[in-house]
């Protein structure tokens, strides 16, 4: 960062940056003690729905109170740390987020909405589905493999090119 020669003069048009104080100014460090009180008194909290996101969970599903009481950042990485029981059952058994189900089933979430599968599915229900797809199932998975192919070839030419 460029040091200011010590004949240009401070915003308040003094060159030696006195006055500054007067006007209610104050400095960096006062700035950073300032900015570190107002951070200590209110904890950032999550929506109930980003929370639910942030596990991999389906919030409906989710215990009232987890419905319906902000979280913590400290709350939301003790649940990731020390899941309890309600939420190791739901990460197994489910209903699961459309993105669960669309990564489990290997299909896009837009997929999901193009077959009309609007609801959330259980762990069972998505094991039925894959050992006996219907026929939306095989053709999204066969758009999901033709992305993903085309995404790889993508990624190869950019390296290619930026190798030249």
């Amino acid at each position: 960062m460029p040091v200011l020669p010590p004949s240009r003069p401070f915003a308040n048009g003094d060159a030696r940056g006195e006055g500054d104080s007067q006007r209610g100014l104050i400095d960096g460090h006062d700035a950073q003690a300032t900015l570190s009180q107002v951070n200590t008194k209110s904890p950032q909290t999550l929506k109930p729905a980003t929370a639910a996101q942030k596990l991999g969970v389906y919030l409906p599903a989710t215990p009232d109170e987890f419905q319906s009481t902000p979280l913590t950042r400290d709350q939301l990485n003790e649940l990731l740390a020390t899941p309890p029981e309600w939420l190791t059952e739901l990460r197994l058994h489910g209903p699961h987020p459309r993105l669960i189900v669309a990564g489990k089933l290997g299909v896009s979430a837009s997929g999901l909405a193009r077959a009309g599968v609007t609801e959330a599915l259980t762990t069972q229900e998505i094991k039925e589905l894959l050992q006996d797809p219907p026929e939306w199932l095989v053709r999204e998975r066969s758009t999901q493999a033709a992305v993903r192919e085309e995404q790889r070839r993508v990624k190869e030419r950019n390296a290619a090119r930026e190798a030249r």
